[in-house]
């Protein structure tokens, strides 16, 4: 089974369209597949939901996508650093289903081990538990959580293999391997292709069973919040 293709819009062709959910990986700046975003982009397709953390910033990330009105809905845990996201969100553009980080990385993970809800104290007594079902366990109140099944999933790792065993570097590997685990066809775009059988088995992220199709491609390196120390004087 072919995995490997030359193009981040190769590596889509045939699977998308309009009305899609897709699950993305990525972690503030950190981890964003954005040359399959890119490609989502000139593709055109439109009314989207996106299952992120965040939505990158207005430049970057799906705000690629929110600057030309792709997208319909977010999915998210964290929603600063882009102005057009607040824009639309606050003047009725943009529908958002807000989660806490924790349950929407367990939503990603329960989807992608076929489980189809779980229950959660986070949330009870919030907005967040508004219209969800609460049950008592241990003296405790919890809400039920829906598992979430991404039409798409778009993630991006550090290392692969043509199987499409993943490796993820460092904050990346936060969000990348639930997302990639909850799509019906996973579509990884990573720094470095190496041979098969290099990548220690102890030291794979996520297995190559959850990956259909890999591109490779040059990535930016930016920095989301630059904190610098004023150099002190004699």
């Amino acid at each position: 089974m072919k995995k490997v293709y030359d193009t981040a819009k190769e590596a889509l062709s045939g699977l998308l369209r309009d009305d899609m959910l897709i699950a993305a990986g990525g972690f503030g700046l950190c981890g964003i597949p954005e040359l399959l975003l890119q490609a989502i982009k000139e593709s055109g397709v439109k009314n989207l939901t996106f299952a992120s953390n965040n939505a990158g910033v207005d430049d970057f990330g799906i705000g690629i996508l929110l600057q030309t009105r792709q997208v319909k809905k977010m999915i998210s845990s964290y929603v600063g650093e882009n102005a057009e996201f607040m824009r639309q969100y606050l003047s009725g553009e943009l529908e958002l289903e807000f989660n806490p980080q924790g349950t929407l990385a367990e939503r990603m993970r329960a989807g992608g081990c076929g489980i189809p809800g779980f229950y959660t104290k986070t949330g009870v007594g919030t907005v967040i538990a508004e219209g969800k079902e609460v049950k008592p366990w241990g003296g405790e109140d919890y809400i039920l959580e829906e598992g979430i099944f991404a039409d798409l999933s778009i993630v991006k790792a550090w290392k692969a293999d043509d199987t499409g065993n993943l490796v993820f570097r460092k904050t990346a590997r936060n969000f990348n391997p639930p997302a990639a685990m909850c799509g019906k066809i996973c579509v990884a775009e990573v720094e470095e292709i190496v041979p098969r059988g290099s990548l220690d088995p102890d030291h794979i992220h996520l297995p190559g069973i959850y990956v259909h199709r890999i591109v490779q491609g040059a990535h930016e390196k930016r920095i989301e919040q630059r904190t610098v120390r004023q150099k002190e004087t004699a």
